[in-house]
């Protein structure tokens, strides 16, 4: 993989790549190497913890954007694991 198709490292990228894995590890989007969706509670929750923790260590130093994103999609996968945790 050339450096081209990568995207550009933010932290905005990257508390995306982690929602992503977060949603495939709660079956929400297909596992992008098997195409398949399978529910992982476990991880879900662990990937959900790394991106609580980035949250309460960045307190005010993100700007608008980044912290608007990050507590979007924390209230976003905190709100399905839970959701998903009652039905388990």
């Amino acid at each position: 993989m050339s450096d081209a198709s990568l995207p550009q490292v933010t932290f905005s990228n990257f508390v995306l790549s982690l929602a992503s894995s977060a949603m495939v590890h709660l079956g929400q989007t297909p596992d992008p190497a098997t195409g398949t969706k399978s529910v992982d509670l476990s991880l879900a929750r662990h990937t959900i913890d790394v991106l609580g923790v980035l949250s309460a260590k960045t307190e005010g130093n993100l700007d608008e954007e980044e912290d608007r994103l990050l507590n979007s999609l924390l209230a976003d996968l905190r709100t399905r694991f839970v959701a998903l945790s009652q039905k388990a």
